[in-house]
Parts: C-alpha cells; sequence; structure tokens
C-alpha cells in the first residue's frame, strides 16, 4: 500500500468501496421484486438476459488480441460459469424468498472461510489457528442474526439460510478452481466468458420450467431487472477490476467489508428490516472474523 501514490490509493480505495455497495445492493432489488409476485426462476432470467450484452461485451474486450480460447478453456469456462454464476446465483435468489437481505448479505460474507476449508479438504492446505478462531467467531455471528430471524420466521427462515449457504459453498467452489484458468485468461476475460455462459445456463432453465412468456411479470419487475443487471451485476465487475489495478486485491477485498454494512443499512432503510442488537452484534462477528481470516498469516495479531 505505501508503494501507491495518494491519488491512486484513493481512487483505488473509492472503486472498491462503490463496487461493494453495488454488489450488495442485489439483495435489495431481488426483495423489491418479490413484492410483485415473480419468482426466482423468472428473476434470475431476466437479471441475466439484460445483463447478458455487456457480458459478452466484457469478454470479447479483454481478449482483444489474444489467442482463441482452446477446448480446456471452453470446458473450464463452461463449468465455472455453472457452478459460480449459474447455480450460485439460483441457490442465492431462491434463498432471499425465505430470508432478510442482511441475514443473506453476511452468509455470503463467509466466502473466504469456505475458500479455506475447501482449500484444505482437496490440497491439504493448512488452516492455522488464527484462522480457525476467526472462522468460528464469523460463524457465531451469522447464528445470532440466524437465531434471531428463526424466531421470527420459522423453519422457512432455515430453508432460505440453507439456499443462501449453499450458494456461498459453490462460489467458493468456483474461487478454487479458477485460479489456473485466471492465469490463462486473466480476470476479466474469464469473469466474461463465464458469465456469459451462465445466462445460457439462465435462460436454459427458464425455457425449462417456465411458459416463455412474460407478459404476466409486472412492469416494475422489468425495471428493477435492469437496474440489478447494471447497476449490480456488470458495474460493479469493472468497478472491483479497476480498484484492483489500483491498490491490489488484498486492499479490495479488505475494503470490500462495507458490503455487508451498506446491505444491512439499506435493508432497514428500503425494506423496512429489523434493526436490533441482534443484527448488529451479528455483523460485528461475521466482520471482525472475516477481517480476521484475510489477514496473512504471517502478520502479527
Amino acid at each position: 500500500m505505501s508503494g501507491n501514490p495518494p491519488s491512486q490509493l484513493t481512487a483505488g480505495l473509492l472503486l472498491a468501496a462503490a463496487g461493494s455497495i453495488a454488489f450488495s445492493g442485489k439483495a435489495i432489488i431481488v426483495k423489491l421484486a418479490y413484492r410483485y409476485g415473480v419468482d426466482a426462476v423468472t428473476l434470475l432470467m431476466l437479471r441475466m438476459l439484460m445483463a447478458l450484452p455487456m457480458f459478452a461485451l466484457m469478454a470479447w474486450w479483454a481478449g482483444r488480441d489474444k489467442a482463441p480460447l482452446e477446448r480446456q478453456d471452453w470446458l473450464g469456462v463452461l463449468g465455472l460459469g455453472f457452478c459460480g454464476y449459474y447455480l450460485s446465483s439460483f441457490l442465492d435468489f431462491w434463498g432471499l424468498e425465505y430470508i432478510s437481505a442482511s441475514l443473506e448479505r453476511l452468509i455470503l460474507y463467509l466466502n473466504p472461510t469456505l475458500v479455506l476449508v475447501l482449500g484444505w479438504f482437496l490440497y491439504k492446505k493448512r488452516i492455522a489457528q488464527r484462522q480457525a478462531v476467526a472462522m468460528a467467531i464469523s460463524y457465531s455471528g451469522v447464528l445470532v442474526v440466524f437465531g434471531h430471524e428463526l424466531s421470527l420466521a420459522g423453519t422457512n427462515a432455515a430453508l432460505g439460510a440453507l439456499l443462501v449457504f449453499l450458494s456461498a459453498v459453490t462460489y467458493a467452489v468456483y474461487l478454487t478452481y479458477s485460479g489456473q484458468l485466471v492465469k490463462r485468461l486473466g480476470s476479466l476475460r474469464l469473469a466474461g466468458w463465464a458469465s456469459t455462459a451462465a445466462c445460457g445456463f439462465c435462460l436454459l432453465q427458464f425455457a425449462l420450467l417456465r411458459p416463455l412468456d412474460v407478459s404476466h411479470v409486472h412492469e416494475q419487475v422489468l425495471w428493477l431487472s435492469l437496474l440489478n443487471a447494471v447497476a449490480c451485476t456488470a458495474l460493479p465487475v469493472l468497478l472491483v477490476m479497476m480498484a484492483i489495478e489500483r491498490i491490489g486485491p488484498g486492499l479490495t477485498a479488505q475494503t470490500g467489508m462495507i458490503g455487508p454494512m451498506s446491505t444491512l443499512l439499506m435493508g432497514v432503510w428500503i425494506l423496512g428490516e429489523p434493526f436490533n442488537a441482534w443484527v448488529i452484534a451479528g455483523t460485528a462477528l461475521v466482520l471482525s472474523g472475516v477481517f480476521w481470516v484475510t489477514r496473512p498469516v504471517g502478520r502479527a495479531t
């Protein structure tokens, strides 16, 4: 961080914060759309259909003057697109039918801990004692908010939390297996192609499960889906990539901790979700644990 000019550091921090807040707004928009009687399959299809041109443009732009993708690259893109952008997004949208946006964001924010667990399970990478303690702190925070929500929503909260947790797991699988392809294709090119593939899976799911007619969808759902596609899907990818170029992935990730807080505040302000001691305590525990997990092990604590 010390090597960055002050102006570059400031710009990077602002870009990272804006990207994190924009990503977090997705849950708020989804919850608003559900008020108009739309289901997860249709809502996800609309979001990805509207984002498709932007993803395709992103993939083309990042791949200019580069060698075309080889067969194994395409297989990797399809696999990662299915797991990381299609399946993860569908489980997330489905789970939001049952739980608050605040709890959803806290569960998804466990992602770094899940990557650590997958690294231990798949590659026998050691989890330091400090990281294990930090993970316990994070999960205790989610349990605090989940226990409060369970008392209000009953078994629906349990189902929603499970679906969103599985969404976090599938995205952690994407992150774990994307390392080699990122090195070969670049992060922006991979994100563009994998997201484009995910759009195809979402459209196929809709064609198989729903009538090919969206005339029954409320006009507000269409506008919310467009906002979701632009402001909370494609734009944040670019903002975060620009931030990483300026301040690196570590500081970008730490700045992204503003995401759960922004979701909490937007949920209270826009959706009227509860803001009480349980939510505040759970959020503080999750953020503290994740911050500790994402710090390099060698640094003093």
